[in-house]
């Protein structure tokens, strides 16, 4: 299985919702959130700049600047979750000579006091990428599901209902 943006965003916010995800276990499409989330990026997409999203192998990347790769999410609710998203982003392109930096961009600010979040791929981040990298294929390849841990985030999870029967 190719490891994903949205897989390695999901490792850091969830490792149960991570393998449910990239074992092919879809409870998004039901998600009101997740839809809000998309009708963001498509109206981020129709913005007049002229930006769409791209493709590069198995990630979609919402921007690409002239200096940055640019991740447009509705919340700050999960940064850190998200700027390894995006780190693995820079790591593909790096590997294809294309040298970024990173920038979140955030709809709602609800934890955090910035709209906007920098993030660069430092040999020491792509050296703890690389181990997550082979963490995310060992999980996600495991035949045991992780077992499920309350925590408030869980409410507003796509896999909540999944998770609680």
């Amino acid at each position: 299985m190719k490891v994903t943006g949205t897989i390695v965003n999901y490792y850091f916010h969830c490792k149960r919702q991570c393998w449910l995800f990239a074992n092919r276990i879809n409870m998004e499409d039901n998600s009101e959130d997740v839809h809000i989330g998309k009708v963001l990026h498509e109206l981020k997409c129709q913005d007049g700049s002229g930006q769409r999203e791209l493709s590069v192998e198995n990630i979609k990347m919402d921007k690409i600047t002239k200096e940055y790769v640019v991740e447009n999410k509705k919340s700050d609710a999960d940064i850190n979750a998200t700027s390894w998203q995006l780190l693995y982003y820079l790591k593909v392109l790096k590997d294809k000579g294309v040298f970024k930096k990173g920038k979140i961009e955030v709809e709602e600010k609800n934890k955090q006091d910035r709209r906007f979040h920098y993030i660069e791929l430092t040999s020491e981040k792509e050296k703890e990428l690389e181990k997550v990298l082979e963490d995310i294929v060992f999980l996600i390849e495991s035949d045991s599901i992780p077992p499920f841990k309350f925590e408030p985030k869980c409410k507003k999870c796509a896999y909540y209902e999944y998770c609680c029967l």
